[in-house]
């Protein structure tokens, strides 16, 4: 138990993990929906190539977007492709490393969908059936064109009344079946090819630049992630002091309007310490809508340059990090104008 529970808090914390899982449990759910499917060919010479080739083609592409949508790497790739260089320059490298990593997921889903297209030949067989070469089968030396057209038409349909039980439809179905099943299993073994080299390769490239490219994709990643955490944070932060602001300006216009009776209680502590988190300061310091909206803007036009030892005050006048110190009794328009 111990030790599912240590896998299970790697796999929660591993972004890298999570999108493998995704993209395992894609490849799963293709598999479970093709095997569901029930493919019925229509059989018309003018809609069987369309009919194969857009099942054979539209669930990959739908699957390839469903994979770009899950990983929440392509939106940061894009996010760092169209962002202003600002105060930090972009670095192409990182952007072509992201998105060598988001294909590579993103396809694993529509892929398996087309091996498992190719093999089974059913989808290949109804695309191509009006393709297939008559010279190639005896069968069709006494036949007009009109009427080749029109069996090879009906090939993918064995219960037809003009293909039952005729060796010409079993001849050209096999054909069909054999070629698929040929280019499947050829481009299975080109991807494991491909693999292997990448895997054997990698070693005699440069690893200093891979290592520099996966810290810094990493690097953005968890930079993104941190400042949405901070943003939720601050807004937090930010509607309850709004709040405490509004109860305690309340109690002061009630015992100066005299509608209230001092019993000899307690007066309100100072606002700044209701909450008791004095290492919060730098979410204080930002107290009102346009110092918000100047510190947002500011981060998505000129990011913070990657410079531990640079000024603290590169973001410009006016976002102070100090905590400002205000009384219990002043006015909500003061602070709640977001």
């Amino acid at each position: 138990m111990d030790r599912f529970r240590l896998f299970f808090q790697h796999f929660q914390n591993s972004s890298e993990s999570v999108m493998n899982g995704i993209c395992l449990l894609l490849a799963a759910v293709t598999i479970k929906l093709y095997s569901s499917f029930d493919f019925n060919c229509p059989c018309l010479a003018r809609y069987n190539t369309l009919y194969g080739l857009g099942l054979l083609l539209t669930p990959p592409l739908a699957l390839f977007l469903c994979g770009l949508l899950v990983n929440r790497q392509s939106v940061v790739m894009v996010e760092e492709w169209c962002r202003p260089e600002g105060l930090r320059r972009k670095d192409s490298g990182i952007i072509w490393y992201m998105c060598s990593s988001v294909l590579q997921r993103a396809l694993a889903a529509p892929m398996v969908w087309i091996l498992l297209a190719l093999l089974d030949g059913k989808c290949f067989v109804c695309a191509f059936s009006n393709s297939v070469d008559p010279e190639k089968f005896l069968d069709f030396a006494n036949m007009t064109p009109s009427q080749v057209q029109l069996f090879l038409a009906k090939v993918p349909c064995k219960e037809d009344e003009l293909v039952r039980d005729n060796p010409a439809r079993k001849a050209v179905s096999r054909y069909l079946r054999c070629l698929s099943q040929a280019i499947g299993w050829s481009i299975t073994l080109l991807l494991i090819v491909a693999a292997f080299l990448a895997r054997c390769l990698r070693p005699c490239f440069d690893q200093t630049v891979l290592l520099q490219r996966r810290y810094w994709s990493n690097y953005v990643d968890l930079e993104q992630k941190l400042f949405d955490e901070t943003c939720c944070e601050h807004a937090r932060d930010f509607a309850h002091r709004c709040v405490l602001h509004f109860f305690a300006s309340m109690q002061s216009e009630l015992r100066a309007r005299g509608l209230r009776r001092d019993l000899g209680e307690e007066p309100p502590e100072p606002l700044v310490d209701l909450d008791g988190r004095s290492g919060k300061a730098h979410l204080r310091a930002v107290c009102s809508q346009e110092q918000v909206d100047h510190l947002l803007s500011t981060w998505y036009s000129s990011k913070p340059p990657l410079d531990l030892a640079a000024s603290p005050g590169f973001w410009g006048a006016g976002l102070s990090h100090r905590a400002p110190m205000v009384s219990p009794g002043t006015r909500l328009s003061q602070h709640t104008d977001v």
